[in-house]
């Protein structure tokens, strides 16, 4: 969501700031400010509503100059995507503050400070935090004892970045269910909400931790854990390429990352397959012996992330008869559950970073699991570091708010770990993990297969021009993969969709279907086909327009209101991955048409870290 940089050097920092802030716009933000000491000691601002962009010409046509200073993207939560309610927040002109999270008890202390004489300019939460640390550093005369007295006052999720001009050689950052990240330098260092902000100065990190305060200078580091004693955390080296955070020559991040799936799934693969079978000691020093004892499965998880749990769930069941449960992480966390025995509990995100999802893994250790697994796409996130064990995707940076290979990376690592399960407690039927690993190593290549017919695709979208309601309907696995269809579509082209299980069609549905209501379909030919076709009919009976993927020899062709799009065969276990493919494709091109921010769609943030 908002995105926090931070810089002190021996150079001036502006510039580092705000190409921090352009790294972090697939995030997702609707202002951004920069706040920096200047020169003579002053501390000065600059704020606008809308892109990164438009502050930028405003630091052009009245430049900031500093060696320190603070900048932010907001996603507005408190107040109205304003300039007043931009990041950085001042008080005095002696404190300036930037802050990703929510203060839940921001109204309170906001009437503690105006009794104090303290004058509010917006209508955020943030401010009370700048007035706050205001009030404590000219009562306590340090702007770090200030900051571990406030902190202490705060309820919510918070991340902070503190600069102020009474103390102007360093930076202070909190964390609290909120990421941060210091960046390394010679001479310089840096802090950000995501290492990515940072990778034009520097490879070396250091992740804070739940509850850390950090004391940045130019020449040293200083970190304090949640009990305020003195701690080091471990230094952390980045090799990914630069290349992740440019388009390659795409037109949109969305649109190279939906291309980059097969080389990223075999990276997903790489080192988790023996020749047969797969390596279940990979998935950590304890696995096989945690998942010899798994009777049940309880995964956890938001959003795309928590459609490839749904997936799992029919193969856990199907695969190896051990029950599955699944639910969003944001419902999880706040109802009191009844934990079956010597069940594991299995969190999925992309960032590693997702509050709620973060908030149920620590509300589960809490209830007795057996054990926990993190399915993430970053090997140094808090979910990573929390979890017992841990299955890495492996997918590389994801810049567009809309997830893709987060999503397919995800799927393989699930059924990675449904193998891994059915082989340790003999569970799977004779020849089906050998089966299933041959099947995997080809998904590459099928899914090489999918994208080729980019441009088939791209013609259908076309149907959707003027449409403004769309269903989509799948059965078995395939309904998941329905809904992941439906959530693209209304994410980036803004069309009202909603997915079924096809069976479902008659229990209320069918009353939407008629010529202004496209129905998209996924048809692998399995054994619910027959029923399936059915369905269709059903929709065709009342004018419904049909777009079908399917596969050959299904018996579904084109026809008047019929729009087949065929797909490669497949292992019907592997069908939900390589049928989420089209269907990218689909919902990237109709918001090409429709003309929609396809990497930053309004009011969506690619990394939700608070609640």
């Amino acid at each position: 969501m908002c995105g926090i940089v931070g810089a002190i050097a021996e150079r001036n920092i502006t510039p580092i700031l705000v190409e921090g802030l352009k790294r972090l716009e697939y995030r997702g933000y609707d202002s951004a400010g920069v706040a920096v000491i200047q020169a003579d000691g002053a501390l000065d601002r600059r704020r606008r509503a809308g892109k990164v962009s438009s502050l930028e010409q405003a630091i052009a046509e009245k430049p900031l100059l500093g060696r320190l200073g603070i900048a932010h993207t907001r996603w507005a939560t408190h107040g109205a995507p304003t300039e007043a309610n931009a990041h950085p927040h001042f008080s005095h002109g002696e404190v300036a503050v930037v802050h990703n999270g929510i203060i839940e008890n921001f109204e309170p202390l906001r009437e503690m400070l105006k009794a104090r004489g303290y004058e509010f300019t917006s209508q955020t939460d943030t401010e009370v935090i700048a007035h706050l640390l205001h009030l404590r550093l000219t009562e306590l005369g340090d702007l770090t004892v200030a900051l571990k007295a406030a902190v202490k006052e705060l309820h919510g999720a918070y991340g902070l970045a503190v600069i102020s001009s009474k103390q102007p050689d360093r930076i202070l950052a909190a964390r609290s269910g909120s990421p941060l990240v210091v960046g390394l330098g010679h001479g310089e260092n840096f802090l950000a909400s995501d290492q990515l902000a940072l990778r034009q100065v520097t490879d070396r990190f250091i992740y804070l931790e739940e509850g850390d305060i950090a004391e940045i200078r130019r020449d040293g580091l200083q970190l304090w854990d949640v009990n305020g004693n003195p701690v080091r955390r471990e230094e952390v080296r980045y090799h990914e390429g630069a290349e992740a955070a440019d388009k390659g020559g795409y037109r949109h991040f969305m649109l190279k990352e939906i291309h980059e799936q097969p080389a990223v799934v075999q990276r997903t693969l790489e080192g988790r397959l023996g020749a047969q079978q797969v390596l279940v000691d990979n998935f950590g020093p304890q696995a096989r012996e945690l998942l010899a004892k798994v009777r049940t499965v309880q995964i956890v998880a938001c959003g795309t992330s928590y459609h490839a749990g749904m997936v799992a769930r029919y193969w856990l069941e199907s695969l190896t008869g051990i029950p599955c449960q699944v639910e969003v992480a944001s419902e999880f966390r706040y109802r009191k559950v009844a934990v079956h025995p010597d069940s594991l509990f299995v969190t999925i995100s992309q960032s590693g970073e997702t509050a709620d999802t973060l908030a149920a893994l620590r509300y589960a250790k809490e209830l007795g699991f057996l054990s926990s697994l993190a399915i993430c796409n970053v090997a140094t996130s808090s979910l990573v570091r929390e979890s017992d064990m841990t299955l890495l995707t492996n997918a590389g940076p994801e810049i567009g708010v809309a997830s893709t290979k987060a999503f397919t990376t995800q799927l393989v690592a699930l059924l990675l770990l449904t193998l891994g399960i059915g082989q340790v407690q003999n569970r799977l039927n004779d020849g089906v993990e050998a089966e299933l690993v041959s099947e995997l190593r080809r998904l590459p290549t099928h899914l090489e297969e999918a994208l080729a017919m980019d441009k088939v695709v791209e013609k259908v979208s076309e149907l959707f021009a003027e449409k403004h309601h769309t269903l989509f309907l799948g059965r078995g696995a395939q309904y998941p993969v329905a809904m992941e269809g439906a959530l693209k579509l209304k994410e980036i082209s803004y069309i009202h969709a909603e997915a079924y299980p096809a069976g479902e069609l008659k229990h209320g549905p069918l009353a939407l279907v008629d010529a202004d209501m496209p129905v998209v379909t996924v048809a692998p030919n399995n054994e619910l086909l027959e029923k399936l076709k059915s369905n269709l009919q059903e929709v065709r009976a009342r004018g419904g327009e049909l777009v079908v993927f399917a596969e050959g020899g299904t018996g579904i062709a084109n026809g008047e209101g019929t729009h087949v799009v065929g797909m490669p065969a497949i292992h019907d276990c592997l069908a939900p991955i390589l049928y989420t493919v089209p269907l990218q494709l689909l919902s990237y091109y109709v918001a090409v048409l429709k003309g929609t921010d396809v990497d930053q769609p309004r009011n969506l943030a690619k990394s939700v870290t608070v609640e």
